[in-house]
C-alpha cells in the first residue's frame, strides 16, 4: 500500500506544477489518495483486513471455556470478547451461521472481538474428516491458511474428499503433501477429538453452540442476539480495564463470571499446546504424544446403559425382542429422514429380534417438526400404533421429497392435511389441531384444542432433556447411547454386542418380554436437577398464578439483561401453562453495571405500588418490550408510565427517593445467599425447610421443555406423588 500512496504524492507533486490546478491540488491529492487506499484494501481479502499481529503462543485455558494458541483464530488475542464456536462443516445451521459471524466480524473488527473455532462434528459421521483436514492445515500454517481453507469446507460441505482437502490446502497456499503426514494427521486427530470432549464437557450436544465470554448462544441465532451480547460485555470489559484488569486477562475474567468454571474443563486436552503451529523453537508436547487416539470419541461409544423408560410409545416389533432401539426422532430432521432407510434394513435383518421405539424430538430451530408430530398423534389416536407408523412413514417420505425439490418448509398445513387425506383422516377432527395459533411466529404455535394430543411430544422432549438427547437422531440400543444417523455397520456392531448380553440373560432364566426392564434396572438413572434453598419473598412480592400454590417459580431476573428480554416469551407461555397450580414470584436481580436495569426495578416496583400484581406485570411487559432500544432510559420508563395510567409525579418522587431500594436489596441479599450470581435464574420450590423454600435451580434462557420438566416434577413432590431429592 505504501507503493501506492507514494505514487499518489507523485500525482500531486506533478499536479501542483501547472498553475491551473494549484487551486484544487488538495482536493485532487485527497480523491487520489483516497482511491488509491481503496483500491489496495478492495484487493486483501476479508481475512488479511483482519489480521492482527499476535503472540506466537498464548495461553487463556483458565477460563471456563478453555482456548489457547493451539485454536484458530481471528481477530486479537487480546480482543475484549471473546466468541468461541464449536461447529460442524455438515451441519446446515453451523453453515448458515457464518453469514452472521462474518457480520460480526465487519461490525466490531479485529480489536474489539476475536473468534476462536473448535471442531465439533457431533452429528454428521463424514464431517469429521474434514474437521482433521482443516485441523492438518492450522497445524501446518495457521490461522490464516485455515480460515481460508474452513470457507471452502463450508462452502462445499457435500464433497469432504481428499481429492477436494488437497485443492483447498493449495488454495490455502499450504503444500497438499503435508495432509499426509503421519505426525502431522496424529495431533490433527487428537485436536479434533479434544474439541468434541470439551464440547461433551460443557454440555453441547448439537451445534452450532457459540460461547460469547462464557455465555452460551445455542443454535443459529439472528445478528442481533450476539449484538446484544457483545455489547453489554463490551461494556463490562471497559470498566474492567478501567479498574486495572490486564488486557490479557479480560476474556478469562468475564467467562468465569458468566459461567462457572467445571472441574475438570482446566485440565482438558482441547487446549493441548501440540495442534498449534509450533514455534521454531518450542519443545516437543508430551501431552500429545501420549494422548490416546480415541479419547475424543463421543458417548456414542460409551457401553454406560442409560435408563430410558418406553412408557406408552409406539414400537416396531413385538415385546419380546432382545433388543429395542429407542429413537428420539424429528420428523423435520433432514439427518433422521436419512437413517429411516437403515432402520427398516436393520428391522428386516434382525426380524423379531430387534424393536424400533419412536419418541418425537421436534427443534426449536425446525419451523413444523411440532406440527408433523402432532399429525402422527393424531394418527395414533385414530388408527393406534399402526396409524402412527404410517403417518410416520408418509412424514419422512414427504420430507425426503421435499429435500429433493429443494423446499424449505415440507409441513406447511396444506402438506400435513393432504398426508391427513391419504391416511384416511377426518379433515374436520385434523385442521384446526393443525392450524398455528400464532402464524406471526417463526415457529409452529399449537391451539388449546391441541393440548391434549401434544402430551406425548412434550413427555419425549422432556425425557431427551434428561437424557441430554439434544441432537437428533439420538439413539439408545437397549439404553446404549448411539448419535446421529450412523451407517448399517455401526448400528449391527452395537446390536450384536447387546444381542449375546440379552441371550445370556434369557439362558438365566429372564423371559424373552422382561429383559429391557431388567437391563433398565441396572442402568443409569436420570440424576434430578440440581436444588437450592432460597429465602421466601417478602409479603407483597410481585407474583401472578395460585396464591396458595404448593409450587412457586421464583424468577431472579434484571430488565437489562438481554436473556432476560430473550425468556420472557417462554415464561408467559409456561405462566398460561400452569398458573391454575403454579405461584410466579419475580425477584429483582439487576446485575453490577446495569444502571439502568435497576433504575427499571425501581419503576416496576412503583406500579406494583399504584396497581398491585396485575399494573406490575403490565410494566413488566413494557419494560422488556424496551429494553435494548434507545427508549430504554429514565425518560423512557416515565412515558411507560404514562401510558399505562401511573400517577408519573409518585413514579418520579419514588425514583429520585430510592423509595423501592429496601425491597431490590433484600431480593439481591436472597439471591447472594443462594449462591445466584448470574440472570435469569430460577429456583421452582415445593418444600420449606428450616425457614427457606427448598427447590430445582435452573439458570439461562432456557426453552418451554425445561421449565415444563422442572414444575412437573415440583408438583409431583409437592403432591406426595414422588419422593423428594436426597439431602446432598
Amino acid at each position: 500500500m505504501w507503493d501506492s500512496v507514494g505514487q499518489v504524492h507523485g500525482l500531486y507533486a506533478a499536479a501542483e506544477d501547472h498553475p491551473v490546478n494549484r487551486n484544487v491540488s488538495w482536493l485532487s491529492f485527497l480523491l487520489a489518495f483516497i482511491a488509491g487506499a481503496l483500491a489496495v484494501w478492495g484487493s486483501m481479502g476479508p481475512s488479511a483486513r483482519g489480521t492482527v499481529v499476535n503472540p506466537a503462543s498464548w495461553d487463556d485455558s483458565a477460563s471456563s471455556v478453555p482456548i489457547t494458541s493451539a485454536d484458530p483464530i481471528w481477530g486479537s488475542r487480546f480482543a475484549p470478547v471473546t466468541l468461541v464456536l464449536f461447529s460442524d462443516y455438515q451441519c446446515p445451521h453451523c453453515k448458515n451461521l457464518e453469514a452472521t459471524i462474518e457480520a460480526l466480524k465487519v461490525a466490531y473488527g479485529p480489536q474489539k472481538l476475536r473468534v476462536v473455532f473448535k471442531h465439533a462434528p457431533i452429528v454428521h459421521k463424514n464431517a469429521r474428516v474434514g474437521h482433521e483436514a482443516a485441523a492438518k492445515v492450522y497445524i501446518a500454517a495457521g490461522s490464516d491458511a485455515y480460515w481460508r481453507f474452513h470457507a471452502r469446507a463450508f462452502e462445499n460441505s457435500a464433497s469432504l474428499t481428499p481429492e477436494s482437502f488437497a485443492a483447498w490446502a493449495r488454495e490455502a497456499g499450504v503444500d497438499p503433501a503435508v495432509l499426509e503426514d503421519e505426525a502431522i494427521k496424529q495431533r490433527a486427530a487428537d485436536k479434533v477429538g479434544a474439541d468434541l470432549t470439551l464440547a461433551r464437557q460443557l454440555g453441547v450436544r448439537g451445534t452450532p453452540a457459540t460461547f460469547v465470554n462464557g455465555q452460551l448462544l445455542s443454535g443459529n441465532q439472528p445478528l442481533d442476539a450476539f449484538k446484544s451480547v457483545i455489547d453489554a460485555e463490551l461494556r463490562a470489559a471497559q470498566a474492567l480495564a478501567s479498574s486495572g484488569t490486564a488486557a490479557g486477562q479480560v476474556y478469562v475474567t468475564r467467562s468465569l463470571k458468566n459461567r462457572p468454571k467445571l472441574a475438570d474443563a482446566a485440565a482438558s486436552p482441547s487446549s493441548a499446546a501440540s495442534a498449534g503451529p509450533a514455534a521454531p523453537d518450542a519443545p516437543p508436547d508430551a501431552d500429545a504424544a501420549e494422548a490416546p487416539k480415541d479419547r475424543g470419541k463421543l458417548q456414542e461409544d460409551d457401553p454406560t446403559a442409560y435408563r430410558v423408560p418406553l412408557g406408552k410409545s409406539p414400537a416396531r416389533g413385538p415385546a419380546s425382542s432382545l433388543v429395542t432401539i429407542v429413537e428420539f426422532g424429528n420428523f423435520e430432521c433432514r439427518f433422521s429422514s436419512q437413517v429411516d432407510a437403515t432402520l427398516r434394513e436393520l428391522g428386516a435383518s434382525y426380524k423379531d429380534k430387534v424393536r424400533l421405539v419412536f419418541k418425537h424430538r421436534p427443534l426449536p430451530y425446525l419451523r413444523r417438526g411440532t406440527a408433523a408430530s402432532l399429525l402422527a398423534e393424531l394418527a395414533r389416536a385414530d388408527k393406534g400404533d399402526a396409524g402412527f407408523w404410517a403417518a410416520h412413514d408418509a412424514l419422512f417420505e414427504a420430507e425426503r421429497a421435499s429435500f429433493e425439490r429443494g423446499e424449505k418448509d415440507p409441513f406447511r398445513e396444506a402438506s400435513l392435511l393432504a398426508i391427513a387425506a391419504k391416511l384416511g383422516l377426518d379433515e374436520a377432527k385434523v385442521k384446526p389441531l393443525l392450524t398455528d395459533a400464532d402464524p406471526t411466529t417463526p415457529t409452529f404455535d399449537p391451539p388449546p384444542e391441541a393440548r391434549a394430543a401434544l402430551g406425548a411430544i412434550e413427555a419425549d422432549a422432556d425425557l431427551a432433556d434428561d437424557l441430554d438427547a439434544e441432537a437428533t437422531p439420538h439413539f439408545f440400543i437397549n439404553g446404549r447411547r448411539l448419535v446421529g444417523a450412523q451407517s448399517m455397520d455401526k448400528l449391527q456392531a452395537i446390536v450384536d454386542e447387546e444381542l449375546k448380553k440379552a441371550e445370556a440373560l434369557v439362558q438365566a432364566g429372564t423371559a424373552a418380554e422382561a429383559v429391557y426392564d431388567v437391563t433398565m434396572k441396572s442402568a443409569k438413572e436420570v440424576p434430578l436437577p440440581t436444588t437450592k434453598l432460597i429465602d421466601p419473598a417478602p409479603k407483597g412480592a410481585p407474583s401472578a398464578g395460585k396464591e396458595a400454590a404448593k409450587v412457586e417459580l421464583h424468577i431472579f431476573s434484571d430488565f437489562e439483561c438481554p436473556f432476560c428480554k430473550q425468556v420472557t416469551p417462554t415464561l408467559a407461555l409456561i405462566k398460561e401453562r400452569f398458573s391454575d397450580k403454579v405461584r410466579f414470584v419475580w425477584r429483582d436481580r439487576p446485575g453490577e453495571g446495569h444502571a439502568l436495569g435497576k433504575v427499571a426495578a425501581h419503576a416496576a416496583r412503583e406500579a406494583l405500588a399504584q396497581k398491585g400484581d396485575a399494573g406490575f406485570w403490565a410494566f413488566h411487559d413494557e419494560l422488556f418490550t424496551l429494553a435494548k432500544t434507545p427508549d430504554f432510559t429514565r425518560e423512557g420508563f416515565e412515558k411507560a408510565a404514562e401510558k399505562q395510567g401511573l400517577d408519573v409525579s409518585a413514579l418520579r418522587s419514588a425514583l429520585d427517593a430510592g423509595k423501592h431500594g429496601p425491597a431490590i436489596d433484600a431480593d439481591l441479599q436472597a439471591a447472594a445467599a443462594a449462591g445466584i450470581s448470574g440472570t435469569p435464574s430460577f429456583v421452582v420450590t415445593y418444600a420449606t425447610k428450616e425457614g427457606k423454600l427448598e427447590g430445582f435451580f435452573q439458570s439461562g434462557a432456557l426453552p418451554p421443555s425445561k421449565f415444563r420438566k422442572l414444575v412437573k416434577l415440583a408438583l409431583a413432590i409437592a403432591e406426595g406423588k414422588r419422593p423428594p431429592p436426597a439431602t446432598p
